[in-house]
């Protein structure tokens, strides 16, 4: 499907932020991306357009999953367009994985828009942010979006736990952070068997709920993206070693969290020597659906 050489990479990162267009836009408002950069203590460079994001990830020897978040209904704000951010990995295929974000709350159109990126853009998954977005996984209105996903073998995305995203502002910028409880992905787990998700972030206040439906839904996975290793609840870094081995994503959250704090901070975890490359390339590979999984 890509330009990738599993041989020759170190990382796959599941979880990159398309963060402003090739026109300036950006994808928050000034408020809610301020106090996000605050929250994360962000250095360097917050704002990286697509191609410095490939040339960032070529440079460490990595692929990375990168997708804008649609929540236009709820923020007034644009989102980064979605067929920009297929074009760049289109054109640096050997990087670059597209991912695409559509607002649930766009109903029939954006089901059609869905489909029209996987099969003319390539587009491999979807990012969902319940809180931002304002919806509850398990709402009937999303569900016409989960089938398209299913279908075409695509993977569901799915926001969990608090967000740094209007954090510190005064009502967290109307950010509901009930949203993005697991739990609500447990159902759509259970009524979509066959559909690939991901539950991105140590999902704090709800890590055990994350862990419980990771282990009992067979097409669930977790990303660890958002926090630094070293903040990992003793809980994850057991399933990672154990249960979950197959199903533990490497993702770095850039460009709020960087790849390279996170492999620092991972690399003093207890994870077991055969555990490492399959969090930081294989499982990743495997759900991906890229060839050689174990290379």
């Amino acid at each position: 499907m890509s330009g990738i050489d599993l041989a020759q990479l170190t990382a796959i990162d599941v979880h990159t932020h398309a963060e402003v267009s090739s026109k300036g836009q950006a994808s928050l408002d000034d408020e809610l991306h301020a106090a996000s950069s605050t929250y994360f203590k962000v250095e360097g460079n917050r704002k990286p357009t697509l191609e410095e994001t490939a040339a960032y990830y070529r440079e460490r020897r990595m692929a990375a999953v990168v997708f804008t978040v649609d929540a236009e209904s709820a923020t007034g704000t644009e989102p980064v367009p979605n067929e920009e951010v297929a074009e760049a990995a289109y054109a640096n295929p050997d990087v670059l994985i597209p991912f695409a974000s559509i607002d649930p709350f766009r109903g029939r159109a954006g089901i059609r828009q869905a489909r029209r990126l996987v099969e003319e853009y390539g587009v491999r998954g979807f990012k969902f942010h319940p809180s931002i977005q304002g919806f509850f996984p398990n709402d009937r209105m999303a569900y016409g979006l989960y089938e398209v996903i299913e279908e075409t073998g695509a993977v569901a995305l799915f926001h969990t736990g608090q967000t740094g995203i209007g954090a510190g502002v005064p009502g967290g910028g109307g950010i509901r952070l009930k949203y993005s409880n697991p739990m609500h992905v447990d159902d759509v787990a259970a009524d979509f068997p066959h559909l690939k998700i991901i539950l991105a972030h140590p999902s704090f206040p709800w890590q055990d709920e994350a862990l419980a439906v990771a282990t009992h839904k067979p097409g669930v996975h977790i990303d660890l993206s958002g926090w630094s290793p070293k903040y990992f609840p003793q809980q994850l870094v057991q399933y990672a070693n154990t249960l979950l081995k197959d199903k533990v994503l490497f993702g770095s959250d850039y460009p709020v969290l960087t790849p390279d704090r996170w492999l620092a901070d991972f690399a003093k975890l207890p994870i077991k020597d055969e555990v490492r490359p399959k969090i930081l390339k294989e499982n990743a590979a495997r759900l991906l659906g890229l060839a050689d999984a174990g290379s």
